[in-house]
């Protein structure tokens, strides 16, 4: 370790309580859960909700909701603060987004679509990003009703990454342009 540098043990970070956490400003950023198969995947972006402290999620069709016990395995509790919302129909969830001054994205393989690390977001609008069915991706209909797609470049052969890896590589980018949260 660098002289002078002190780790700090995890117990002594600073922490919102739960209460604190929804009274507090949020990162103008949803995500639209869009037929996931995996409570596990569901928990780890109810995690990275938690982290970045983003308005919300939103959990379509047959989406795993809490209290799944998977779920509430990988969130360590993240549910119990993190907002969300369940839907029947993907794009019910985004319209109504959108009726709301919601900019919706779709997190999609496409031509035409804007590369993660040139889309930046600013403080003065929402967001929202689906995010897709692990192996199908987003449905047609869902890409037919979002206002744009953005794309995460990769190089591998299965051109392919977790949606909760996936989430959290988005809120990356968000927090590059618009910064923390106020507390």
């Amino acid at each position: 370790m660098a002289e002078g540098h002190r780790a700090t043990a995890m117990k002594d970070l600073p922490r919102l309580s739960a209460e604190a956490f929804a009274a507090s400003d949020k990162m103008p950023l949803r995500f639209v859960l869009d037929q996931i198969r995996s409570a596990q995947n569901v928990g780890s972006v109810f995690r990275t909700a938690d982290a970045f402290r983003l308005e919300g999620l939103d959990l379509c069709g047959y989406t795993p909701r809490p209290p799944h016990r998977d779920i509430l395995k990988t969130a360590l509790g993240a549910t119990e603060h993190v907002a969300w919302e369940g839907h029947e129909h993907t794009v019910e969830a985004i319209q109504g987004l959108q009726s709301k001054g919601y900019k919706v994205l779709a997190l999609e393989q496409a031509s035409g679509a804007t590369t993660l690390e040139d889309w930046a977001p600013v403080p003065q609008s929402r967001w929202a990003v689906v995010l897709g069915n692990e192996v199908r991706g987003c449905s047609p209909e869902v890409l037919s009703a979002v206002d744009g797609v953005l794309e995460i470049p990769q190089f591998g052969v299965k051109h392919s990454l977790n949606v909760s890896v996936a989430a959290g590589m988005v809120c990356w980018q968000a927090f590059r342009s618009l910064g923390p949260p106020r507390a």
